[in-house]
């Protein structure tokens, strides 16, 4: 009699195991973010995971960064997975996001932060380069969200957040590519919150200010030359990324463009 007791009460605690196990997994959710080897795409990537969120780091070509990012993930009580694709290649983006969404729980918000700079004036623009950064910035971009909002609509919502840039509103001495190619994030945005907001899907475009990043590196304004930021100073990289974060769990909010800095729009 005591051994059957103690049967049922070990099926029973194998059960409750099962049961939180499952909720665990119910309450954690999971993000998706593109150029996350490094810089604001590491800041964002460890705002989720601070938040206990599983984190898809993508990268293209640095590896080794990417995983310095996922071992940050970890150690600040994220799970995740590492990603590798060329944005510029539409098929490389299809096959990175189905397999983001085989795993559980499926990203239900996705971050566009890939891109690359450029420092060119105009007139000594080489086509090459602007083809290249056209390609990362703008057309990668579209090939993501592409990807992405098929299984966000399938599953009844969710957030996309784009990282934009305040060139594509103003421009920028020696930045004619870099800032068209996110002066085109704009349109392509809104258009995007219009498309599939019916279906819940929120997408929306975020301008993080100056960050001294690898991209940033040449154009990047000094210390003393912050003229135009009613603050004087740019936005601490760790603000931008829980912004980021803020943003993607605004359930009322797509098509707009949030710029985390003291400059005027």
């Amino acid at each position: 009699m005591n051994q059957i007791n103690q049967t049922n009460q070990i099926d029973q605690m194998n059960q409750m195991n099962q049961t939180n196990q499952i909720d665990q997994m119910n309450q954690t959710r999971a993000v998706l973010v593109t150029g996350a080897s490094g810089g604001i795409g590491r800041a964002i990537s460890l705002a989720f995971a601070a938040a206990g969120w599983s984190v898809g780091v993508h990268y293209h070509r640095n590896k080794a960064a990417a995983e310095g990012t996922l071992t940050q993930v970890v150690a600040v009580g994220g799970t995740g997975a590492l990603y590798e694709a060329d944005i510029r290649e539409c098929h490389a983006v299809e096959q990175m996001v189905e397999a983001s969404c085989r795993l559980v729980p499926a990203p239900s918000v996705f971050v566009c932060n890939a891109g690359i700079g450029g420092n060119h004036l105009l007139l000594r623009q080489r086509e090459e380069d602007w083809a290249e950064v056209i390609a990362t910035n703008l057309t990668g971009t579209f090939y993501c969200l592409r990807a992405m909002a098929p299984p966000l609509l399938a599953r009844g919502g969710g957030s996309i957040v784009v990282i934009g840039s305040h060139a594509g509103f103003h421009g920028s001495i020696g930045q004619s590519a870099y800032a068209a190619s996110k002066a085109g994030l704009i349109g392509l945005v809104h258009t995007a919150a219009q498309e599939w907001g019916g279906g819940n899907v929120r997408v929306n475009l975020l301008l993080p200010g100056w960050q001294k990043t690898e991209l940033s590196e040449g154009a990047m304004p000094t210390d003393d030359s912050w003229n135009g930021h009613a603050l004087g100073r740019p936005p601490l990289r760790e603000e931008v990324a829980k912004t980021v974060m803020h943003l993607t769990q605004l359930n009322d909010v797509s098509g707009q463009v949030w710029n985390c800095d003291s400059r005027t729009l």
